[in-house]
C-alpha cells in the first residue's frame, strides 16, 4: 500500500487585515477555519501538522501536531515550510509533504491525490508540484520534497526571503492547472467581508 504524504496547515500568518485574530479559530458556519480543512486533509495525509508562530494551547484541541517557526517573528509561509521540513527531516517522506494555508475552506478532496500524480516519477529528485488556477500560481497549495530542504533553507535563511514564489521558481517544478469552479476551490479567506462570503457559499453547498 502506497504511504500518504505528510501534510502541513500554515497557520502562522499576522491576520492584519481580521484585526489581528487567528484566522485558523475564526468561525464559518459554527466550525473553526481550522477544522473545514484538517477535515479535508486528514484521510489523505499522514502525519497532518499544524504551523504557527509560536506554539500555543489554542490549538491544542484540534489534536495536531504543533510546529512552531524556527526563527522568530512574522517570516512568511516559506518559514513555515522550513520548520516542518526540518521537523520531519528525521522521516521517510517517501510521498512528500503537502502545503496548505488555514484560511482555505473548499480545498478539493482530491488535491493530494493530484499532486501526488503529477509528480509520480521514477527516481528520488521528484520536482515541486503546485496548483495554478485560472492562470495564477497558488504556492501555498503545493507538493514538497525531504531533498528540498537544503534550498528552502538557504532561500529562507540565507537570502531572508518570506514567499514560495521566487524559490518554486527557481526549482524544477510542475505546475497544475486546475479546472474552474464555484466557489473557487482555492478561496482564501483574508476579510470580513470573504469570510461572509464563505458563509454564503457553504450554506449554497450544503442545501
Amino acid at each position: 500500500m502506497t504511504s500518504k504524504p505528510a501534510g502541513v496547515i500554515l497557520a502562522g500568518g499576522r491576520s492584519s487585515r481580521m484585526g489581528g485574530r487567528r484566522k485558523a479559530l475564526l468561525e464559518l458556519n459554527g466550525l473553526p477555519l481550522l477544522t473545514h480543512v484538517s477535515s479535508r486533509l486528514q484521510a489523505y495525509t499522514e502525519p497532518l501538522i499544524l504551523n504557527c508562530q509560536i506554539e500555543t494551547s489554542d490549538f491544542d484541541h484540534f489534536g495536531l501536531k504543533q510546529v512552531a517557526d524556527l526563527l522568530p517573528g512574522f517570516r512568511g509561509p516559506l518559514m513555515g515550510l522550513y520548520s516542518a521540513l526540518r521537523c520531519l527531516s528525521e522521516s521517510e517522506l517517501s510521498n512528500g509533504l503537502i502545503l496548505c494555508p488555514c484560511d482555505a475552506p473548499f480545498i478539493p478532496d482530491n488535491l493530494v491525490s493530484v499532486l501526488l500524480d503529477a509528480v509520480a516519477v521514477d527516481g528520488e529528485n521528484k520536482p515541486v508540484a503546485v496548483v495554478s488556477y485560472q492562470g495564477v500560481l497558488q504556492p501555498t497549495f503545493s507538493l514538497w520534497q525531504n531533498h528540498h530542504l537544503g534550498m528552502v533553507k538557504e532561500a529562507v535563511i540565507g537570502e531572508g526571503r518570506g514567499g514560495l514564489k521566487h524559490l518554486l521558481l527557481s526549482l524544477p517544478h510542475v505546475i497544475v492547472e486546475w479546472d474552474t469552479a464555484e466557489p473557487s476551490p482555492f478561496f482564501n479567506v483574508n476579510t470580513p467581508e470573504e469570510l461572509d462570503s464563505a458563509a454564503v457559499w457553504l450554506d449554497r453547498m450544503q442545501a
